[in-house]
């Protein structure tokens, strides 16, 4: 009995795997540039811009400073811009496989629209974010996140050797890019 009701587990399991591995790549990383076109001006709420003049864009740049060397020096390690304990939270697709990576996307950006809003292959044109806007497509069938905390939570915490103490409604609102209303 044992050994039949295992075997039927194994072949349903089977059936999930190539369901888990199309969820994982179905939808790829492009990078922020590519966010950028549509992003850029005031009636877009000038998300890149916004993105560009905080800290988050500058994350991957950080981990060179004489300050995060120091840091990495005290946790053993050699250098903090390869090494995944600071990457993870400090880079865009940090870890994920190259299947999941655009041409377009580019690491090194620091900590992009996608860490936030998932991956951009299928929500990026033009069309589609119009579609999501008008409600005639949900954002989430085609990648599409809208951030909360538990998703800002997964860097801003106690694991960061420079953590304080993160207060997401004060935090969002120093990244905030509405979409203003036509």
């Amino acid at each position: 009995m044992k050994t039949r009701i295992g075997s039927v587990a194994f072949v349903v399991t089977l059936c999930f795997i190539p369901n888990l591995i199309f969820a994982q790549s179905k939808f790829k990383y492009v990078g922020a540039k590519a966010c950028m076109p549509c992003h850029l001006t005031p009636k877009s709420g000038a998300a890149y811009k916004i993105w560009q003049g905080n800290a988050h864009s500058k994350a991957f740049a950080t981990l060179a400073t004489p300050a995060a060397q120091e840091i990495a020096k005290k946790k053993g390690i050699a250098d903090p811009q390869k090494d995944e304990k600071c990457m993870k939270c400090h880079d865009t697709a940090f870890g994920v496989a190259a299947a999941q990576l655009a041409p377009t996307f580019k690491a090194g950006e620091g900590v992009g629209c996608e860490v936030c809003h998932g991956p951009g292959s299928e929500y990026k044109a033009m069309q589609v974010m119009k579609d999501i806007d008008t409600g005639k497509i949900k954002g989430e069938t085609v990648g599409l996140v809208k951030p909360d905390e538990k998703a800002c939570v997964k860097c801003h915490n106690a694991e960061s050797p420079t953590f304080k103490a993160f207060n997401f409604a004060e935090a969002s609102k120093k990244i905030a890019h509405p979409t203003p209303k036509q």
